[in-house]
Parts: structure tokens; sequence; C-alpha cells
């Protein structure tokens, strides 16, 4: 059988978020600011009975529902050493001689050490292998998430082995 791949381009297809973070101790990233992302999923795999390595449909849904849960939001890395949050009615963030309080249902707390595009990328995927059960014959998938236009961060991982 021979291998083929599936792409689906968020800025085709709409699937893309905006969102504000912060990246402590970095001399301009370090500043409060957005980015309007974009992201891509790339499978690998052989065909299977249905003609198909998988559904477009039930992938973009998933990916729908993973940046909605994004969109608009301030991305706190909740495991970063370099930040002190305190969550209570608001979230108090503080790192190197900055404070913010924001209010509690603008913040979204990631399961990371950094919102670089790189994590993101990377907490991206596993949301989706978590919520997607991707039958044997998807070998590979990986996300991609541009954080602008041709600059991009992809985290892959084989499936099934």
């Amino acid at each position: 059988m021979e291998t083929m791949r599936i792409e689906i381009d968020g800025e085709y297809s709409g699937i893309k978020f905006s969102a504000s973070h912060f990246i402590p101790g970095h001399s301009k990233c370090g500043r409060l600011h957005g980015h309007s992302y974009i992201l891509h999923l790339v499978l690998c795999g052989e065909k299977g009975n249905n003609g198909m390595i998988m559904d477009f449909v039930d992938l973009k849904k998933c990916l729908r529902d993973i940046v909605s849960e994004l969109d608009h939001r301030i991305l706190l890395p909740k495991n970063s050493p370099e930040l002190s949050i305190n969550v209570g009615s608001e979230i108090e963030v503080k790192t190197c001689t900055k404070r913010y309080v924001f209010p509690l249902e603008d913040v979204m707390l990631l399961d990371i050490s950094q919102t670089s595009a790189e994590e993101m990328a990377e907490m991206i995927l596993n949301m989706l292998l978590s919520k997607i059960d991707f039958p044997s014959n998807v070998e590979y998938a990986e996300i991609g998430l541009d954080e602008e236009r041709g600059q991009t961060a992809w985290a892959g991982r084989r499936l099934h082995q």
C-alpha cells in the first residue's frame, strides 16, 4: 500500500483564532501582545476501506472546537517557572518587574511552560489526539501553528506504533 497525505489549511478552512500572550524575559515578546493564529493539520497514512485516510468533516469540527476555546483569550502558561499566577475572582500574574490583573473569563491557563508557537502547537496536537480516535490506517499526525504568515511551528507524532 502507498502512504498518502492529507492537509487541512486553516487559512482557507477558517480554523484560526486571535489571542494575546507574552514570553517572560524575552526582549520583544516579553510585552503583552497578540496574534491572529492559523492552524494546519497534516495526516499521513493509507486509504481506508472508504477510500479516505480520514474524513475532513470530523477533523475540521474537532479543530474548530479546539480553536474556539483559545479564541479572544489571554493565554498564560500555568507551568512557567517565571510566572506567579494567583487565581481568584480575577487572575493576577507576576513576572520579572511586571504585574498583570485580568478578568477570569478572559484568560485561558494552558498546561505548558511557555506560550511559544512551538509549545502551543504541541499542546494543540495533544488536544487533538485526546479528542479523536484515529483509525489504524492513520500513521502520522502533525499540527502547524502560524503565529503570523510565514512563521509556523510544527509538532508531529507517529500513531499506532
